[in-house]
């Protein structure tokens, strides 16, 4: 051993020895400091921001936190952090003013009522516009990666309140670039855990970027959301608007950015814990309606329309049913709903849109549902009443090769069970994909009595096979009297008793035993 090294042992060994002072900490303040510091983060501690949330009329952060937890179940994360700012503002205006920088992370249960410990506990984050408007800071950014990150690791779902304008330039303690991961790792839940957006009020930017990555998307009418704020749009030089003139909800959900309106913060709360407990699992209270009128819901004329939601209600467990994206893909409904107590994705044909005919719009969102239904094992019930797909030069101008293949290749892939059943129409192309590609793909395919079957519509089959026999009749009425009984003839041969013959379909059930055949079907 070395004379220097042996010389740093011997001071430092001296140093190890040498009796050091007492710190005597009174244990009273620092516990008032602790409760201090805790209590400046929740509402009562911030009268003046809360006060003005509640003057535009909405909730704070907390409140909606604690609607939508149940009670004392929230364990929170990184609740002391404040904005990276220290270095030009007082710390106690920071402890106020940019409590929690912004965002309230943690896993809290939901639904623990219906459901046992495991299958309620999820992943809590919601943005608090009080807090610099909502934007997104440095500390932001780690609390939010931290949430995400636990979703991925305890494989648990996500429900996120998205209120916030984007990215913040104020943070001066640390100099927040392009590298952020927020946005790359909250999209990769996708498929993995089911991910809920909630937006009430401005969401814009990073904020609206987070909002439509999410499985299913909840917006209030007091919702504006876009890709840029008014501040980025005029500096991009695109002119100036008024934050109100971005994405107002009408715009968004024609457009199928939102899935679901809700009337207020309440009302999305409510709505996000529901669509929650379809993820979450079967229930054990529930009720039907009588199940002999169904039938009375199907008119007796084949060519009348009529309120295939009514059918849907009837057939959903009491109150079990939430529709998406009802202003987007009109053709298409899709959406949420309990057979005794079990969860299905909905998938249906509404022949008061286009008669029923699967337009790109439509195909589209049936497309997305099914990727939903699949990345989460959901079975999936597909009420068929389609005379096929959208034809046309405008069709065409939609992209409706590429986009109602897409329909196709979503149904393909469909890793959970498809029941099939036919109310009316079951036609051509149109029909096939509704049921996965193929009439034998579903786990069981059935029809009521007034399902028809044809490789495209009777009318235009008659027409168009039989055109030269129709143009040579003589009179309009003979004409009108063989294309009746062409298309009599046709739909005896089409129709759902004669169809199950040639093993086109599974059965021919009673409407009233609908419920009970898919219940059987998945086993």
């Amino acid at each position: 051993m070395s004379l220097l090294i042996a010389k740093e042992i011997t001071t430092v060994s001296k140093i190890k020895t040498q009796p050091q002072p007492a710190i005597n900490v009174d244990k009273d303040e620092v516990f008032k400091e602790f409760r201090d510091r805790v209590d400046g983060t929740l509402d009562a501690g911030r009268p003046g921001p809360i006060a003005r949330q509640h003057a535009r009329g909405y909730r704070s952060a907390r409140e909606n936190l604690e609607d939508l937890c149940d009670p004392d179940s929230f364990l929170e994360y990184g609740q002391l952090a404040v904005a990276a700012q220290r270095q030009r503002r007082d710390f106690d205006d920071l402890k106020i003013n940019t409590a929690a920088d912004g965002i309230i992370t943690g896993l809290a249960k939901i639904n623990g009522d219906l459901f046992d410990e495991d299958d309620s506990k999820v992943v809590v984050i919601i943005n608090d516009y009080t807090v610099l408007a909502g934007t997104q800071g440095v500390f932001h950014h780690k609390k939010l990666d931290t949430a995400i990150e636990l979703a991925h690791e305890l494989r648990r779902p996500v429900v996120m309140y998205t209120e916030g304008g984007g990215g913040r330039p104020g943070d001066t303690d640390y100099e927040l670039t392009l590298d952020v991961s927020s946005f790359a790792t909250w999209a990769s839940l996708a498929g993995r855990v089911p991910t809920i957006a909630v937006n009430n009020g401005y969401c814009f930017a990073g904020n609206a970027a987070l909002f439509g990555c999410a499985d299913v998307t909840i917006a209030t009418k007091t919702s504006w959301i876009g890709m840029a704020g008014p501040a980025m749009i005029e500096g991009g030089g695109m002119g100036v608007y008024k934050p109100t003139e971005i994405g107002p909800i009408d715009v968004q959900t024609r457009n199928g950015v939102v899935d679901i309106v809700a009337r207020d913060e309440a009302d999305a709360t409510r709505l996000a814990r529901q669509v929650l407990s379809y993820f979450q699992g079967p229930v054990d209270d529930w009720r039907c309606l009588d199940q002999s009128k169904l039938w009375d819901l199907m008119p007796a004329d084949r060519r009348y329309t009529y309120k295939v939601r009514r059918i849907i209600e009837a057939l959903a467990d009491v109150d079990s049913f939430t529709e998406i994206r009802p202003d987007y893909g009109k053709g298409i409904i899709t959406g949420f709903l309990r057979i005794e107590g079990k969860p299905f994705g909905l998938i249906c044909n509404d022949c008061q849109h286009l008669g029923g005919a699967i337009d790109s719009e439509g195909s589209l969102t049936g497309a997305r549902f099914l990727d939903l239904c699949s990345n989460f094992s959901l079975p999936v019930l597909c009420l068929v009443d389609t005379p096929g797909f959208m034809v046309g030069p405008d069709s065409e101008v939609e992209g409706a090769v590429r986009k109602m293949s897409d329909l196709m290749i979503a149904g393909a892939r469909l890793k959970s069970p498809m029941v099939a059943i036919v109310l009316r129409k079951g036609y051509g192309l149109g029909a096939i994909a509704m049921t996965g590609g193929s009439f034998a793909r579903p786990v069981y395919t059935a029809s009521w009595p007034s399902g028809e079957f044809g490789a495209m519509g009777l009318e235009g089959a008659v027409h168009l096979g039989f055109k030269k026999e129709l143009e040579a009749a003589k009179t309009p009425a003979e004409k009108d009297a063989l294309f009746n009984k062409l298309l009599n003839a046709m739909y005896e041969r089409g129709k759902a008793t004669t169809a199950a013959t040639y093993l086109e379909i599974d059965a021919v059930i009673d409407p009233a035993d609908t419920r009970k055949v898919v219940l059987q079907a998945i086993g």
